[in-house]
């Protein structure tokens, strides 16, 4: 099964979080995130919003960058 780009940044954003070292209640009083929706998203039970993710990309020192494909040109 292809991964999307979601579940890329997902994947890397927990383990972001495991590596971090900081407690889940720390990173919810820095970030604003409730601790049980941050404890369920680090147990892969369910993912973030975009705010979310940002606020978490924020505090963590991550700069989290969509790529897109470059478009073909049509008949090229």
């Amino acid at each position: 099964m292809k991964k999307t780009v979601q579940q890329t940044l997902t994947n890397q954003l927990r383990q972001a979080v495991v590596d971090s070292g900081e407690t889940l209640g720390h990173l919810a009083r820095e970030t604003g995130i409730d601790k049980s929706a941050l404890s369920r998203f680090v147990n892969g039970h369910r993912g973030l919003s975009m705010e979310a993710l940002d606020a978490l990309g924020k505090h963590l020192k991550l700069r989290i960058v969509k790529i897109r494909k470059p478009r073909m040109k049509k008949g090229g």
